[in-house]
């Protein structure tokens, strides 16, 4: 699935890849990030297990050093982020995600999910074997419901109120890692990248997601490209009592 970062509140400058109106982001080439989450017939993964795999995956990609600096990556990355920011997750299994991994890029595995994040690639330039991959059949369900969240790590929390597949959700889960990667200081950055990026995704109880919209919290809002509607928000970054400490909402 894939989706826009505009978070919500955001005080953002005329070129800011976050302004809902157009700017001269739209007028430069566009560059997409993909994701490939592995579902094997028999064995799927778990909902909440793929969306912090991926959440994690973009998180690894944005600290690697092949896409900082003068790393082999690090121009693509510029280019995606120099326009708009958009994240597309497809899905993979047997062949097909043997073939996904001989390509550049990194596998993260969360909970028995594994997901592979590749370098940014122009909107019409997929290699062959991500561009064969489909998009839709990511509806994946969590057996058991997810423990409460770690409090000491940062939380992603999902809008109670949008339905959305796995994949669509997995896209919007590293918009909100991605948010709160750039809302940290370089110190909270390490600190966060050497204990292993601990995070949660989670659904907000519906009492609990007002006040988070409302908070000086990273918000995404989607472009609405697929499934919801423009503008919606998605996704808030909630920090942790000891890893990334964005700011906390008491709860009701």
């Amino acid at each position: 699935m894939t989706s826009d970062d505009v978070p919500a509140g955001e005080t953002a400058s005329a070129d800011s890849p976050f302004r809902t109106e157009p700017t001269a982001r739209d007028e430069a080439p566009q560059f997409v990030l993909p994701l490939v989450v592995r579902i094997e017939r028999a064995e799927p993964p778990a909902r909440t297990a793929a969306l912090e795999a991926a959440a994690r995956a973009v998180l690894v990609l944005l600290s690697d050093e092949r896409a900082l600096g003068d790393g082999v990556w690090a121009q693509a990355v510029r280019d995606w982020q120099d326009a708009r920011i958009r994240k597309v997750v497809r899905r993979a299994r047997g062949a097909e995600w043997r073939r996904a991994e001989a390509l550049d890029g990194i596998t993260v595995t969360d909970g028995g999910a594994e997901v592979r994040v590749f370098p940014p690639v122009p909107l019409d330039g997929w290699p062959k074997d991500l561009a064969r991959l489909q998009v839709s059949g990511t509806d994946l369900d969590d057996p058991e419901p997810p423990a409460a969240p770690d409090p000491d790590a940062p939380t992603l929390w999902l809008n109670p109120g949008l339905g959305m597949t796995a994949g669509k959700a997995m896209a919007q889960a590293g918009h909100g890692a991605q948010l709160a990667w750039w809302a940290l200081t370089d110190a909270q950055r390490t600190e966060w990248r050497e204990a292993g990026f601990p995070l949660a995704v989670r659904t907000a109880a519906p009492a609990r997601w007002a006040p988070l919209t409302r908070a000086a919290l990273p918000v995404v809002r989607d472009a609405g490209f697929t499934e919801i509607a423009p503008g919606s928000c998605t996704v808030v970054s909630e920090g942790g009592l000891k890893y990334a400490p964005l700011g906390r909402v008491a709860a009701p």
